[in-house]
Parts: C-alpha cells; structure tokens; sequence
C-alpha cells in the first residue's frame, strides 16, 4: 500500500502525516508514506486544495487535517 500526502509541507501537511502514521499503527499496517510536494503532480491528482491523502493512487481527502480515527476508517474501507 502506498500513502501520498499532497501538499506544500505545510504545518498541516505534517500533521496530516503524523496522523496517517499513527492510524497505520493503530491498525498494525504497514505502508508506504510519500510526501508529495511537487505541485504539478498534486494537480495532476486532480488536486486544487490541500493537504490530500491518496491511498494507492486514489484521492480520498482534499482541503482538510483528517484526524487519526478518519484516517483509519478510511484505510479499513480500503
């Protein structure tokens, strides 16, 4: 499973990261977490509001800090 933050590395950004990875832990889950800042490949994700979460190429969150419990339900669903 790969991870993608999207975003400008933002305070935001890296608390959605740290969430991410504490929901990860949570669920004994192993994945890959990337930080993508590169803007041309955030818009390539269809992406015009960050921080974004992708689970596996798929854009699951736009414009918004997810907290760990809604990062987790999202990586159950998945």
């Amino acid at each position: 499973m790969i991870i993608k933050i999207l975003g400008s590395g933002c305070k935001k950004c890296v608390t959605l990261t740290e969430n991410t990875q504490a929901a990860l832990a949570s669920l004994g889950r192993e994945a890959e977490v990337v930080k993508v800042t590169d803007f041309a490949e955030i818009a390539a994700h269809g992406v015009m509001s960050t921080p974004a979460l992708a689970i596996d190429d798929k854009v699951v969150s736009v414009g918004k800090v997810l907290s760990a419990d809604e990062v987790e339900a999202l990586l159950k669903a998945q």
